[in-house]
């Protein structure tokens, strides 16, 4: 089942599929060792990992079990990160969120505001029971854009990643749809 990438917009974002005039800024992105810095995953070393990134936007669409989107400020157009629901199960009414965004644009409350349209789709869209989040214990600001959320901590996956060579911890997030209904006053 393909599951179509959306585009979504929100008072200050627009939110689309990725293209190739992405592949600068995404590498941008992807090779800064400090945003990556609880990362799962090592900073991008090579500036053609992007056609490997946009090749699996396209695998994991048409497989139906997610969707990127490339996350970009309505003001000048310019690409300040992404977004994404992985893991999509229809038969469970599930999927993981995901984001990252550039370091100059963190405490703007543009990962709140990009999650929040990417939960509507979810929760409208998709119909979508639960979706869930990973953070390292260690990012902070990432543990507070989901509970502004609504997100609940629901408990720590102890020494599940290794980041930069150390092991680390995961909280892991779950938000239901009820308690999004609630948040959002439906």
């Amino acid at each position: 089942m393909t599951l179509p990438t959306p585009e979504l917009t929100t008072e200050r974002l627009r939110l689309r599929p990725f293209t190739d005039a992405d592949a600068a800024p995404l590498y941008a992105l992807q090779s800064d060792a400090h945003v990556l810095r609880y990362w799962d995953s090592p900073p991008w070393t090579d500036p053609a990992r992007f056609q490997t990134f946009l090749a699996t936007c396209r695998r994991i669409e048409e497989e139906g079990s997610g969707a990127r989107l490339a996350v970009e400020r309505v003001s000048d157009g310019s690409f300040i990160g992404w977004c994404g629901l992985f893991d999509w199960n229809p038969d469970f009414r599930s999927a993981s969120l995901c984001y990252v965004f550039d370091a100059a644009t963190w405490g703007n409350g543009y990962g709140t505001e990009t999650a929040q349209a990417v939960l509507r789709w979810a929760y409208d869209t998709l119909d979508l029971n639960r979706v869930q989040a990973e953070t390292d214990t260690r990012n902070v600001g990432s543990a507070r854009v989901l509970e502004k959320l609504g997100f609940v901590r629901e408990g720590t996956l102890r020494e599940d990643c290794v980041v930069n060579g150390d092991v680390s911890d995961s909280w892991v997030f779950g938000l239901l749809r009820r308690d999004w209904d609630a948040t959002t006053g439906r």
